[in-house]
């Protein structure tokens, strides 16, 4: 696989685990992807279904996958799968996109022993404007709801608090970007895939934060820009354990190799809150 360097550092592009080095990378080649079978082929009936009640009273409907294999007396990491906007709605059915979707597949379910929660919003986790230099995100009380569930969750399951992850696609990377704003002291690691940013000024909250930001370079839905600024942003303030994986020639959607996508996974399972 033929790759090119846009920092100092080297990229790992294998689909297994590898290490992720901080820095901007661009990955010139971009594998087959999946066939969509493979995911219309899920059923919804693998995942829990259930709705949560904010403190503002809104309902929010959720879908739960569980440890395959869960033992007494242990915790587990929990995942926050967040859907782009074709999930907005209320039949806690439209937000198992296939990233969403991927976390059943058996040797990734076998592999990564965690809670994933997918959470549906009624209406837009996160808002931003046409594409400009500033480009940013600002979540919606949609995300607060969210993170309330997360809590609530957490409290009265065998969670292990300091292993909580968010990740998502386009709108659903945006609200990944976002939910750390929220909780600073929430989660241990992140991975945004085609969102937007969020503005400057909450840099800060990311300089201890591992992210792995995902997006293609072609993308004209979300442009990559505010990724790229926001990235740079953070590491300009010292953050050490930030990474733009760029894709060339990558429009508005996942990566392939984001499936089964071992090498993000194992990155991501490795980070842990102190």
């Amino acid at each position: 696989m033929k790759k090119t360097i846009a920092s100092a550092f080297l990229l790992c592009a294998a689909l297994t685990s590898c290490a992720i080095a901080p820095g901007r990378h661009v990955l010139v080649d971009n594998p087959a992807p999946l066939g969509r079978d493979v995911f219309k082929a899920v059923s919804s009936d693998q995942f829990e279904s259930a709705s949560f009640t904010s403190s503002r009273g809104t309902q929010l409907p959720y879908r739960l996958l569980r440890p395959s294999r869960l033992s007494q007396g242990q915790s587990y990491p929990l995942v926050v799968q967040l859907h782009g906007s074709g999930g907005i709605g209320t039949d806690n059915l439209s937000q198992l996109e296939r990233l969403a979707k991927s976390w059943t597949m058996p040797e990734v379910r076998d592999r990564y022993q965690a809670f994933v929660l997918i959470p549906q919003f009624p209406i837009r986790s996160a808002n931003y404007g046409p594409a400009a230099p500033d480009q940013h995100a600002v979540a919606s009380a949609a995300l607060q709801d969210a993170l309330e569930l997360v809590a609530q969750f957490a409290a009265v399951n065998p969670v292990d608090k300091s292993r909580l992850y968010a990740t998502g696609f386009s709108m659903g990377g945006s609200a990944a970007w976002l939910l750390p704003t929220m909780g600073p002291r929430v989660f241990a690691g992140i991975v945004p895939i085609s969102g937007v940013a969020p503005p400057d000024s909450q840099a800060g909250t990311f300089i201890h934060l591992p992210v792995l930001a995902i997006h293609g370079n072609a993308d004209e839905e979300n442009p990559i820009t505010a990724d790229r600024r926001f990235v740079q942003t953070i590491a300009n303030q010292g953050a050490r354990q930030v990474s733009l994986r760029e894709y060339q020639g990558l429009d508005h959607q996942p990566p392939a190799d984001i499936y089964p996508g071992f090498w993000w996974r194992d990155w991501l399972f490795r980070q842990q809150r102190k």
